[in-house]
């Protein structure tokens, strides 16, 4: 009470706003999420007109006590092939293993095969290596990899994903080479053990890749946001909608974790508003303006670790959630053709 809050849900069509006037009264907005002739971001330009503040204002931070947010601002980027240039820095003779991949086909009949883009531009391969048990086998030249990281600096790239042999469990290697590159001037380092610490080489490899491709994207929105306030933002209490369905920080708010943001929320509120009715077992029935999401929950929420979205495979926590491309928005090709 006496400040503003405000949840926001800024999906592919519309952005919606709900918030907490200082007097307790609850209000809302609906805008275009992509309207650049009027507004260069939905969710700050509805937060002035809430707050009745001229449009070209500083947001006076002082008077907002939360803004909680789920975006498709990384689902769209992934879907639309929009994130930044990546470089891949692996284990020598290990360039080609993702994009072998599994070997999978998902349609097994098919004559031509379509592989999905690759989202990293460039293989760096560094020669050091460490066995399943830990044992190193080839020790890290620094002075090779300084120079070949170099190499890759002047080529442009400044993201990178850096993914080892068995660094889920042994990680030293990755964390020396991500120092190297820190120390050189590469602004996003996503190791693979940090991104996620769990077995499998190419699931590893994919996530982190996602993560080095989506976080700088989600880096400059916060900034942009940030620009919009008066102050840092660093005393306003501004959270994300992670895929798991929990709440992070603006400042930590990664790729990996953003993939599923907007849905997410809705199921979280699709679930408190069943409790509060009384029902434990529901199917959330999200439809947006261009896709439709369904989940099912019967007590827990239903998580998956392994998630293919948009021809990437990732393995990190996230919500289980159906989606089709058919939201209140979209029309049927065969409605189409009877038009025609």
């Amino acid at each position: 009470m006496g400040k503003w809050h405000f949840w926001i849900d800024r999906g592919g069509t519309f952005t919606d706003i709900v918030a907490q006037t200082p007097e307790g009264l609850l209000v809302t907005d609906k805008l275009l999420s992509e309207n650049q002739e009027a507004y260069s971001d939905a969710a700050v330009h509805s937060i002035r007109n809430l707050m009745k503040l001229d449009p070209s204002s500083k947001i006076p931070v002082s008077k907002i006590a939360s803004i909680k947010m789920g975006t498709t601002i990384a689902t769209n980027a992934l879907l639309e092939r929009k994130g930044d240039p990546v470089g891949l820095i692996t284990n020598s003779g290990y360039a080609d293993a993702l994009e072998i991949g599994y070997q999978a086909r998902p349609l097994l009949f098919a004559r031509a095969i379509t592989k999905p883009e690759l989202l990293y531009q460039c293989v760096t391969e560094i020669d050091c290596r460490v066995d399943a048990d830990g044992v190193e086998l080839a020790s890290l030249d620094v002075t090779q990899t300084n120079n070949k990281l170099q190499q890759l600096f002047d080529t442009g790239i400044r993201s990178v994903a850096i993914v080892f042999m068995h660094s889920y469990k042994f990680p030293d290697h990755e964390k020396q080479v991500g120092e190297i590159a820190k120390n050189i001037g590469f602004t996003q380092i996503s190791l693979s053990h940090e991104v996620s610490q769990l077995i499998k080489f190419v699931s590893r490899g994919d996530t982190a890749i996602v993560d080095a491709y989506l976080s700088p994207l989600l880096r400059r929105y916060v900034e942009q946001m940030s620009n919009s306030f008066d102050t840092s933002l660093d005393a306003l209490n501004l959270l994300f909608m992670t895929s798991s369905g929990g709440l992070t920080a603006a400042d930590l708010f990664q790729g990996r974790d953003a993939i599923l943001s907007g849905p997410a929320g809705g199921i979280v509120g699709a679930i408190k508003t069943s409790a509060l009715s009384g029902a434990d077992k529901i199917i959330s029935f999200d439809m947006g303006g261009t896709s439709t999401d369904v989940a099912h929950y019967s007590g827990h929420v239903e998580k998956a670790f392994d998630t293919e979205i948009a021809g990437v495979s990732m393995r990190v926590p996230m919500m289980k959630i159906h989606t089709v491309a058919a939201g209140g928005g979209s029309i049927p090709v065969s409605y189409t053709h009877l038009r025609a």
